[in-house]
Parts: structure tokens; sequence; C-alpha cells
């Protein structure tokens, strides 16, 4: 997968050229612009009150070292990690995912979902869409990734934040590189994207921060509130509010809302919460996420692919994200960096979804694309020049935690057999979970949108609502 180009908030404010504050993606549009589009949408409908927050650990995280250990598998299957009992009786996790152990009674375990594409791209695409992609390679989708939809389904809701919004690293944070694109729905559905890693200090909201060239008009530089705060006392200084047209009206107040301005604002939470989360990029975004939905967003997705940030220091024989092979990384040496850190940021979030009532509102999702192979295979590794242990690609066996919802919690849906190979029972797709997902949402599944041709496209042309996940 090749990373984006980053890219710069276009435009300058005048009374001449309207405030042109962020980009959506990669597509540079502005925001009025974004909006104009969504001036032509259809018919609005119901707007529950539910949200999704939706962690993509791209790569493809172990299933057998992390949610489906098996223990009395030969050594050759099982590796080196060993089950710790939850405090649920007769679920085991992984030993090194104790604070998730603690909290297993506020989530649910999906051990059965599989798909036919092994590629990161057509994994990605599988997953992200809900649908059979064209092409079993290549990250750029020919249908639109979820969050796309549901941006679509939603885009007459106001609540002075965007609807979809995504947190990536920087460099990494274009809608192509975890085929996140809107395909036919076009490129105003794409996620409001925030690059950038929460935990430093110097961590700015790029989309809604001040553009250069209004930058160097105010000679201050962009930190978030400073810039709000500037730009809102220009527009008032200047009334350019009273000289925009609408679209322009409700751009800016979009970004200058007081909802915006303080929802990405991690400063307002506890230290002791932000530490109970991690001052690590992950254990921040997962914060994020929550402050995100509780202002209003549908739909966020914290992207979690890189733990060697955020002062946890680069492993020699460890790898960016979850792409396992033994050529990458040392496994089990990497999984002991990177499973800690996710296990305190998930625990965290789920606690904190449920200490703030937030349970039923709130769908809390953390997956990749797929698993990985039962057998570990030893290959030499390119950083490390010595033989080491890993797994590759499995899109055969899976498995997802999900949180709140209202959903039923403390179960395992589905289970793998004994060497973790395929399901063994209660065989589900992406197509499945996703269905789950709409419903939750409100969303109705077979509402189509039309495609590039003009043909209606049914929003999850299969796939049932997961029956042990409704309420």
């Amino acid at each position: 997968m090749s990373a984006a180009t980053r890219t710069q908030c276009p435009g300058p404010v005048s009374r001449r050229d309207f405030l042109r504050i962020g980009t959506l993606g990669l597509s540079g549009f502005s925001l009025a612009e974004f909006l104009k589009l969504k001036a032509h949408a259809g018919p609005a409908f119901d707007d529950p009150d539910t949200s999704v927050i939706y962690v993509w650990l791209p790569g493809g995280p172990p299933h057998m070292e992390t949610f489906d250990m098996k223990p009395d598998a030969p050594a050759d299957y099982r590796g080196i990690f060993n089950p710790i009992a939850t405090n649920v009786p007769g679920i085991s996790i992984c030993e090194h995912m104790p604070e998730l152990a603690r909290v297993a009674d506020r989530y649910t375990l999906i051990r059965s979902i599989a798909h036919n594409f092994a590629d990161h791209g057509g994994g990605h695409k599988r997953f992200m869409t809900g649908r059979e992609p064209k092409s079993p390679v290549n990250t750029v989708n020919d249908a639109p990734a979820v969050g796309s939809i549901v941006a679509k389904w939603f885009e007459r809701r106001d609540v002075g934040l965007p609807n979809y919004i995504c947190n990536a690293p920087n460099g990494r944070h274009g809608v192509d590189v975890f085929a996140m694109g809107s395909a036919y729905l076009g490129p105003s559905y794409t996620p409001f994207t925030v690059p950038g890693n929460p935990a430093d200090d110097g961590f700015e909201v790029q989309n809604v921060s001040i553009s250069k060239e209004m930058e160097d008009r105010l000679g201050d530089r962009t930190k978030l509130l400073a810039g709000f705060d500037q730009l809102r006392r220009d527009i008032d200084q200047h009334g350019l509010m009273d000289a925009q047209n609408y679209f322009n009206q409700q751009a800016v107040g979009l970004i200058t809302s007081d909802r915006t301005r303080t929802a990405f604002d991690l400063t307002q939470e506890p230290d002791e919460l932000r530490d109970r989360y991690g001052r690590h990029c992950w254990g921040q975004r997962a914060l994020l996420a929550r402050r995100l939905v509780e202002h209003g967003a549908k739909f966020v997705t914290m992207v979690m692919e890189n733990p060697y940030k955020s002062g946890v220091e680069w492993l020699k024989n460890g790898t960016y994200n979850w792409d396992s092979h033994a050529v990458n990384c040392h496994m089990f040496d990497d999984a002991l960096v990177r499973l800690p850190i996710l296990d305190r940021a998930i625990a965290a979030l789920v606690e904190d979804i449920y200490n703030r009532g937030l349970d039923k509102k709130v769908l809390l999702i953390v997956t990749g694309e797929f698993g990985r192979t039962p057998r570990i295979s030893v290959t030499k590794g390119s950083q490390t020049g010595v033989d080491q242990p890993g797994r590759d690609h499995w899109p055969q066996a899976m498995s997802v935690l999900v949180s709140g919802g209202g959903m039923p919690t403390g179960q395992v849906v589905g289970s793998t057999n004994s060497l973790g190979e395929h399901p063994q029972d209660r065989a589900l797709t992406p197509s499945d979970f996703w269905a789950t997902i709409y419903r939750h949402l409100g969303i109705d599944t077979s509402h189509a949108y039309p495609d590039h041709a003009g043909r209606p496209m049914p929003i999850l042309p299969f796939g049932k609502p997961i029956s042990e996940l409704i309420g």
C-alpha cells in the first residue's frame, strides 16, 4: 500500500475569495464546495441517537495471538503465548491483554468471520465496503466504504461537527491508503480526515485550522484553540459572515462552532483519564474517538497502525503495521510491544463508554482486514538478517471485537476449528457484520444509490444482521 501525499490547507480569507478551510481527504474540496454538493441530497431520514467508533488495525492482526488462541494445537500452530481467563467464565484471550480480560463482560468476540481476499488491497475493500470487490488487489474502491454510506445517509444531519471523521498517521491519511474511498457517491462523502498523532504536544487539526495565508496575515501559528479564536475574531472584525452566501456561512459556522472547537480538544480531559488510555498515539486516538462521538459525530475511524510512536522505542525486529510476516518482523517480539498498547487503549475506551452511559448509543468495533496463517513460518528478516517467526495473510479466519451499541456482551459468537484455520460453526462474512452495524445506525440496507452509470446499487447487496448481537 502506498502512502498518500500530505495535503495543506488551501486558500486565504478575503471578501473576494471565500475562506477555504481544510480539505476533505485528498479531494481538494473546500468545506463550502462540500456543502454545495450536499444541497442536492435526497430526502432526510430518521436520525437515531447512535454512532460507531471503528478502530482499524491495518495489516491483519493475528487471531491466534489475540482473541482465538489454540493452546492444545501443535507448537508450530499455537505459538509461544498463553491464554488467560477473562472475567467471563469460559472466555480466554492472550496473556498480554490483561486489561481487556478484566472487561470481557462488556464486549463480544466474533471468531467466525471469513472471506476470500488474501491481498491487503482486496481484504481492505472486502471489509471496508461489505461487498465483493471487482479486483483482488489495490485499495481504490469500486464501491463506497461503509463510512461513506453513513455520511451519505445522514448528509442532511447538522450537529456542528462532521458526521464522518478519520484520524490516521501523517502520510497514511489518504482515502485510498485503507480503501476508504467513496466510489460513485463522490468525493464529498469521504471522511473529514484529521492526520497526525493526538498524543503530540504540537498536534493540530489541519482540516479545522486556519490556512497558511491566514496564518501569515494574523502572525500566529495554527494551534487548535488559538486558531479557532483568531478565526472567529477575524470574521467578526471584518464582517465577512454577512458578506458570504448561504454555503459559505454554513462552512464557517461548522468550523467555528463551539462543538467542533471543543470536540478535538483533549486538554479538556482529566490527566488521570488521559493516562488511563495511555499517553501514546493509540491511547489518545481512542480518547479522541470517544470525544467525537459524544459531541455528535456518527462514524469515527481511528487507524491504529504503528505502535512505535509517542516515546515507544522502535524495535529493530518489529514492523510499523500488523502485517506480521517473518520477513517483516519477529512476530512475538513485535506483539510484546503492540499488544499491551492496544490492550490499554481499547480497555480504557470500553470502560469509558460504559462509565459515561454511552453503551447504547456508541458501538465500538476493533478489527483488521483478515487474520494470519494458523501455521507459523520462519524466514530471514529483512531488517535483522536472521531467521524469525511470523504468520502470513489468512482471510479464512479472523477475530473481531465489538462493544456497546445496546448489544448483548460477554459472549463469543462462532468458533474456528482446532487449528484456527476456518470457521467451525456460525460462519459469517463481512457483509453479515456490516448488516448488523447498519441496523444499529438505523440505515435501510435495501436502499439504493446510483453508480456512475446511473444503475441503482443497494447499500448492501447481501448479508443478514448477526442474531447474537441483536439486543
